[in-house]
């Protein structure tokens, strides 16, 4: 794992922009539509991990009112 995540984040990136070039190259214009998909999946990620990390703090902050009131 030491090797495998920096791997993973520098070489997904680099590979989308080539298959984008190469669609780019075969198909033409069609590489707009994988853009406009490729942002959409991202922006749906992004607030999902959102999501997740405002639901994860208020349940710290809940719990941690919940000790302080009880001490």
């Amino acid at each position: 794992m030491r090797i495998a995540k920096p791997l993973l984040l520098v070489a997904t990136p680099i590979g989308v922009l080539a298959g984008l070039y190469e669609g780019y190259r075969v198909a033409g214009g069609l590489v707009i539509l994988m853009a406009a998909l490729l942002i959409f999946v991202s922006a749906a990620i992004g607030m999902v991990v959102l999501t997740i990390r405002r639901e994860q703090a208020a349940e710290r902050a809940a719990k941690s009112a919940t000790i302080d009131e009880q001490t």
